[in-house]
């Protein structure tokens, strides 16, 4: 009788879960706002010497001639122009860089609804679906709460620390985590700041130059020379008007880009303290 042999089917290996995709922030940005300053005062120098000093703005082609256009009246505003139109594009750029910049910190869906919903997972105490509500909203909030609840999780695990150690601990979690993302929001924004008060004083000292030249015209014997009168208070107007662009656009760009960060803190504080307390009261 033939011996029986007993045949083992090799067991087929366990399903290996998917590794947890951890949330990253992915704010961009421009790291040096020197090469755009350089680059805007380069092309700030161009258009004031091709677009405003083109020939066909001045009376027989020359631009030492009355301006016929309002072009040809910004070029008589003399050399602070381009200084001026230099601060100018740089608020604009960066204001275009902190819209797309900050769009990404801000994730995906609206950050009052996601607030609403970490904070209804925390206190069904489901930690897994807080989690999984950070991975989709991804962003600076998302990102940070998440590294918050990671934290979290270790510590409720942890069984050599006193309740208070944990606290501490998930609390400090939550600080570091946001001071490492703060710098990327508020990245440029200084020197949006700055500009809002330097455009001013430079657009203050090209209008006093211009008086300057109009008081010198005036103060020639015999007839004023009305060209250089004329020139002196285009200076002056052309100066003034720019260094106001440029320090209303820099406020409003400051104010709206600084309450749009204060909201995302707003939003990280409150889910702090609402993981805090949700430890607190289940430990």
């Amino acid at each position: 009788m033939a011996e029986q042999t007993n045949i083992q089917k090799p067991q087929a290996p366990a399903p290996k879960t998917a590794p947890k995709k951890e949330v990253s922030s992915n704010v961009g940005g421009i790291k040096s706002a020197s090469i755009v300053i350089l680059i805007c005062f380069i092309l700030a120098v161009c258009i004031y010497l091709f677009v405003f000093g083109a020939g066909s703005n001045f009376k027989d082609g020359n631009n030492a001639n009355a301006p016929l256009n309002l072009l040809g009246t910004v070029y008589k505003g003399g050399i602070i122009v381009p200084v001026l139109l230099t601060c100018l594009l740089t608020v604009i750029v960066l204001t275009v860089e902190r819209w797309i910049a900050l769009a990404k910190a801000k994730g995906s869906g609206n950050i009052t609804k996601f607030v609403e919903n970490v904070k209804a997972a925390l206190r069904a105490k489901d930690i897994n679906k807080a989690e999984e509500l950070c991975r989709k909203q991804k962003g600076t909030v998302g990102a940070i709460v998440y590294a918050t609840l990671q934290k979290y999780k270790e510590m409720d695990k942890d069984t050599t620390l006193e309740k208070e150690q944990k606290l501490t601990s998930i609390q400090q979690t939550l600080e570091e985590a946001t001071a490492l993302e703060m710098p990327t929001l508020q990245q440029n924004l200084p020197i949006v700041a700055t500009l809002t008060t330097l455009g001013t004083l430079i657009g203050l000292l090209g209008t006093v130059l211009g008086m300057i030249k109009s008081f010198q015209a005036l103060a020639q014997s015999g007839a004023p020379d009305s060209t250089e009168l004329s020139t002196g208070i285009s200076e002056a107007l052309v100066n003034t008007a720019f260094g106001i662009a440029t320090a209303a656009l820099a406020l409003i760009a400051y104010n709206f880009y600084t309450n749009k960060i204060d909201n995302m803190t707003y939003a990280i504080d409150e889910l702090g303290f609402s993981i805090v307390s949700t430890f607190a009261a289940t430990h």
